[in-house]
């Protein structure tokens, strides 16, 4: 039954993923062949249809898309519950922290596509999201210890997990808002230099134009980071009062809470700058990635080293 699942999941994930890239290649070619020139994305209002895109570009997921994701979803989550709690007992690892992070990304960009058009948030999310779900198949976790049964050990589990998901989609959004202003630099030159840059990373610029103006875009991602904050916080204190049920110690500095402390303390500063100074731009969005990295390394990368590298079992 995994097995079928496994198959499910990849599939539908991959072939929505390449449906994806190759409607995007052909309306990128689209706008050069009709001679007009693709404007970025931030150069024309929210709301507004950019001129020379397909209308699916602009409009976001369809409806038969949007379908086929939502089975997908149901086809991952069962396999991540099946997997992750097989006969009342419970297998971990960095394979199944991703799947179950990438999971949770692609949930929270098909709510996100109900209310803005970001096809180009999706041709990240889905193969990121592919390639996770097979995973747990080459690296099979570790059987954690009994206390995986106990109420708070489970709250403990989903908060922490649905706090990776929203920090992972924030992280993908910082990625594109940086091709964004990296875009816009670019071509802040002459009209012809607009036209060569158009003309040399055509399926770049029609992968960028699917996305919301880049204010929206901005908006978006520190709802993310403050939710995802937030869940963060009660990620660490409802791991401090499980640890001390489990052995009667409120905290353990161990290198996964050195670096879950690492990241909460990196993300919080940049809320702070952000509401006190209003702080954006490349080096807020570089910060968001370096405290994605620091939230990876807590739990992800540690597993890895342990499970891959050194061949050891961790809880």
């Amino acid at each position: 039954m995994d097995i079928v699942l496994y198959a499910l999941t990849a599939l539908l994930y991959g072939g929505l993923a390449v449906a994806g890239w190759r409607s995007h290649r052909h309306a990128g070619s689209r706008p050069l062949l009709e001679g007009v020139s693709p404007l970025p994305a931030t150069a024309v209002p929210a709301g507004q249809a950019r001129p020379g895109l397909a209308g699916a570009a602009a409009s976001g997921m369809s409806s038969s898309g949007r379908a086929l994701l939502f089975v997908a979803l149901l086809a991952h989550g069962v396999l991540l519950h099946t997997t992750i709690f097989p006969q009342n007992a419970m297998v971990f690892g960095f394979a199944f922290a991703l799947s179950a992070m990438f999971w949770l990304g692609a949930g929270i960009y098909w709510i996100e596509s109900f209310f803005f058009p970001l096809d180009g948030l999706r041709l990240l999310v889905l193969p990121l999201a592919c390639v996770a779900s097979l995973l747990p198949l080459a690296f099979n976790g570790v059987r954690v210890l009994p206390y995986s049964a106990a109420p708070m050990f489970k709250l403990h589990f989903l908060i922490a997990n649905i706090a990776y998901g929203l920090f992972a989609i924030a992280a993908l959004h910082a990625v594109l808002m940086l091709l964004v202003e990296r875009r816009l630099h670019a071509m802040r030159g002459g009209v012809g230099e607009r036209h060569a840059a158009a003309a040399g990373n055509g399926w770049l610029s029609s992968w960028l134009d699917t996305l919301p103006p880049l204010l929206t875009l901005e908006k978006l991602l520190f709802r993310l980071i403050g939710a995802g904050f937030v869940l963060l916080t009660l990620t660490l204190v409802s791991g401090i009062l499980f640890s001390e049920q489990l052995v009667d110690r409120a905290l353990n500095l161990d290198h996964k809470t050195v670096f879950a402390i690492l990241s909460w303390v990196m993300f919080g500063a940049l809320l702070t700058a952000r509401k006190i100074s209003g702080w954006r731009g490349r080096a807020a969005l570089r910060w968001v990635l370096a405290s994605f990295v620091a939230l990876l390394l807590a739990y992800v990368g540690s597993r890895f080293v342990f499970e891959v590298l050194l061949h050891r079992a961790v809880v």
